[in-house]
């Protein structure tokens, strides 16, 4: 059952991904600048990411209600490639609301704005998932969703870049002073750029609709044989996993800022790299995840594991030095890389093995963090990007493996668990204050995150084992995951 990837309609779809990396990663850098002009609490800055991310909980609400509504599941109805395009088009309007809120400086309408824009990204997230696990053999799905992450991460890796020129410009870079007006024109160009894509996927050769049994990792696998989708543990075990997997990714980042600030007194608009670096890290690992969804030989694949990398770094250290930043301190990083290969090799393309190794090398990262002190600290941040980069494509292949036709269903619950990026960094900004834990040990959010993710790797090969679903029986043979 080997099926070759669909490259033509794959290359189409990994375009959305790039824009939701663009976007979210960009918030990161909005969030200084509306703590300074805007004289926010830290808690209140995090409102850029709990807006953004609870859209996604809504969206799905949303989704579940529209489907009871019409009697069916609403992209079975109206299709994939449909949906999607709805949801580039839901998030123009949303990008476009910048405009007013720039000229009136309204932190709340600008808020509503990047809500409305995380509502299309849900609908084109719930759609786009399955769809990247469908196009050729399943058994690399979780391969084929680590590109498409890939993709993604060179959006958050040119995101922070971009937008920081765009409200700092080299006008003003000398003193630092951003306006909140100079918002404006990067998310007016954005809505533009999402419904030109929305035209191009209403009219690509994108699949509308998506065989359930399509989505079976394993030929072996009971499926479709229970009556709903909560009487699937890998599934309901792995929403907690999303929640708490899209919480320390997207809190490590967005407190970085403060904690560069207060720690290595770092200007605001130094700051940019830094980010640009974390979510950088994510495509490092993601590139590297991608290898194994290639059609090339055993002994190519293994070479790539080293280079693809390095590839990855290098793509940021020109898109910095392109940007007129010193790009000197970011070498040394070269080495922590290599900590990360190792991970992927020891995984051997077993999506729960790699959940927990790399689990495990997250947990330590942020420990390092934590105890450092300066710039040792800031990397040790960093590279927990590193190891969150395969989890998403892991945990979701994990947790809707063996589901049948409940899939996308699941695959919706999944997409509504995003909002673990809103909560958990507006947790971690609230102990972040100094009557609680401080920036610095606001940190042990992301070690507790990680421990439940370690857990659920642990859990969930037991419980697909028990469904006929095996992945050590595929994952020597399919090259690394």
């Amino acid at each position: 059952m080997s099926q070759q990837t669909k490259w033509s309609q794959f290359s189409v779809l990994i375009s959305v991904f790039f824009f939701w990396g663009f976007v979210a990663a960009s918030n990161d850098i909005l969030i200084p600048v509306f703590k300074e002009k805007l004289n926010l609490e830290q808690w209140q800055s995090q409102m850029v990411s709990f807006a953004f991310y609870v859209a996604y909980t809504v969206g799905s609400l949303i989704y579940f209600g529209v489907s009871k509504f019409m009697g069916g599941d609403l992209l079975n109805k109206i299709g994939y490639k449909n949906g999607i395009a709805l949801g580039l088009v839901i998030s123009a309007l949303g990008s476009l609301l910048f405009y007013p809120a720039a000229q009136q400086s309204s932190f709340n309408l600008m808020i509503t704005g990047l809500f409305i824009v995380g509502l299309g990204f849900s609908l084109q997230q719930t759609a786009a998932n399955p769809l990247a696990i469908v196009m050729g053999d399943p058994q690399r799905g979780s391969q084929r969703l680590s590109m498409a992450g890939g993709i993604n991460n060179l959006g958050t890796t040119i995101g922070p870049v971009l937008v920081s020129l765009a409200i700092f410009g080299s006008v003003v870079a000398s003193t630092g002073v951003a306006s909140i007006e100079s918002v404006k024109t990067p998310y007016l160009i954005l809505g533009a750029a999402f419904l030109v894509a929305a035209i191009i996927f209403k009219f690509s050769s994108v699949p509308n609709h998506v065989e359930p049994t399509s989505l079976i990792s394993d030929e072996n696998a009971t499926t479709s044989d229970r009556a709903s989708v909560w009487k699937y543990p890998q599934l309901v075990m792995g929403m907690v996993a999303i929640f708490l997997y899209v919480g320390v990714e997207v809190t490590t980042a967005s407190n970085l800022p403060e904690f560069m600030r207060i720690h290595a007194q770092t200007e605001t608009k130094d700051i940019a790299p830094y980010v640009s670096l974390y979510w950088a890290s994510l495509m490092i690992g993601r590139w590297t995840g991608s290898v194994g969804a290639l059609d090339i030989s055993g002994g190519v694949k293994q070479v790539l594991r080293f280079i693809m990398p390095y590839i990855a770094f290098g793509v940021f250290l020109l898109i910095n030095s392109l940007a007129d930043h010193d790009i000197t301190p970011f070498y040394i990083y070269g080495i922590v890389i290599i900590a990360m290969i190792i991970g992927d090799i020891l995984s051997k393309g077993n999506p729960a093995r790699q959940l927990l190794i790399f689990s495990i090398m997250g947990a330590l990262a942020t420990l390092i963090g934590m105890l450092a002190s300066g710039m040792v600290s800031v990397y040790a941040f960093i590279s927990v990007g590193l190891f969150c980069s395969t989890l998403w494509p892991c945990i979701f292949t994990l947790a809707i493996a063996g589901l049948g036709k409940h899939t996308n269903e699941g695959s919706g619950l999944l997409i509504m668990m995003i909002m673990g990026g809103g909560f958990i960094s507006l947790l971690q900004g609230f102990l972040a204050d100094d009557a609680y834990l401080g920036i610095q040990w606001s940190y042990l959010v992301g070690v507790a995150c990680f421990a439940y993710l370690a857990y659920y790797a642990i859990s969930v090969s037991g419980l697909l084992k028990k469904q006929g679903i095996d992945y050590d029986k595929h994952s020597s043979g399919g090259g690394g995951h």
